[in-house]
């Protein structure tokens, strides 16, 4: 019998934990009938996101080669270095906007 009653609260409270869910999920999809220029904008947010430290880690670069005679080139390792910055900030703002859906 103690058995049962364990098995009967863990149901229940799958069955609440599933409720929440997708109470959660369809207040989202109700709330993010954003349409074109959300989208429009989060592609553009994404963009500038990857951009702007890849070119200013790319200014960098460039500038470090002009004023030192070293082996290697600054201008390369700091382009990827701009590029792996401005993958994770999309990436985090991604994250972001998937949170707000869920």
């Amino acid at each position: 019998m103690d058995e049962q009653k364990k098995s009967d609260e863990r149901e229940n409270h799958f069955e609440e934990k599933v409720g929440e869910k997708s109470r959660r999920k369809i207040k989202a999809r109700r709330k993010s009938q954003k349409g074109v220029w959300f989208g429009l904008g989060m592609f553009g947010l994404v963009g500038w996101s990857v951009t702007i430290p890849t070119l200013l880690m790319l200014a960098l670069g460039i500038w470090i080669d002009s004023i030192s005679n070293s082996q290697y080139s600054w201008t390369l390792m700091l382009l990827v270095v701009g590029i792996a910055i401005g993958c994770l900030n999309a990436w985090y703002w991604i994250k972001q906007e998937g949170k707000e859906i869920e």
